[in-house]
């Protein structure tokens, strides 16, 4: 029965929260502005905090009360990382996708001439179908 006891007390102790023991500048974060719009066809938020997270974003509504109707927003937000670095990265989001950019976000390789010549032949001379024997 004690070690019951001490095996629960154990468990209690290992699932208790103690994030409040713990403090820095990231738990410690405040909110030192905010700001928000919210219309039928538009909005617009952003919101900085005292450990320095920025964020802001706009939205608009296109193409209003058709089949292809979507909202398009385009926005940016930043931090700092743990090796003191600002990280940002603006986006836009519409019918194309999300498209991020950032410095330290990875770009596409750059497709060599000779591949984009060959994938253009490719297209151009597409082989002619040829009827399988049953």
């Amino acid at each position: 029965m004690k070690s019951f006891v001490a095996i629960l007390a154990f468990v209690a102790l290992a699932a208790a929260d103690v994030s409040h023991i713990v403090r820095n500048v990231d738990t410690d974060a405040q909110i030192v502005s905010q700001d928000a719009d919210v219309f039928p066809d538009q909005y617009k938020y952003g919101y900085e905090t005292s450990n320095g997270i920025k964020a802001q974003e706009s939205g608009v509504l296109k193409n209003a009360g058709r089949e292809n109707e979507a909202i398009e927003t385009q926005g940016s937000n930043s931090y700092t990382g743990p090796d003191g670095q600002v990280y940002a990265v603006s986006y836009v989001a519409n019918e194309n996708g999300y498209q991020p950019t950032g410095a330290h976000l990875p770009t596409p390789v750059p497709v060599p001439d000779y591949i984009l010549r060959a994938l253009e032949y490719i297209a151009t001379h597409a082989p002619k179908s040829v009827a399988q024997p049953l």
